[in-house]
């Protein structure tokens, strides 16, 4: 099992989601850190070795790092702002 480890930025944004959303993504971060090979993941194109999953409306960005699994952003994924951010925060 990894190690989980939020940025500043992906908890805030899962502070400001709604209970019901945030308790399915904080368990797709757990299912991840379990078993990484179990989820539907797709690397971010041009941001290796950065990846995505998702989660209902919601994406979570994030790498593995040794033992470590390090997760950057929690966004909607019909909205552009991860996007926007994910330029920001990875660049």
């Amino acid at each position: 099992m990894l190690t989980i480890k939020l940025s500043k930025r992906a908890d805030k944004a899962l502070g400001k989601i709604p209970a019901k959303q945030a308790k399915q993504i904080a368990a797709r971060i757990k299912k991840l850190a379990d078993d990484p090979e179990t989820l539907p993941t797709v690397e971010l194109k041009g941001y290796a070795p950065w990846r995505r999953a998702k989660s209902g409306e919601y994406r979570i960005i994030y790498k593995i790092d040794v033992d470590i699994l390090r997760v950057a952003l929690v966004g909607k994924r019909n909205d552009d702002e991860i996007y926007r951010l994910i330029e920001r925060f990875l660049r």
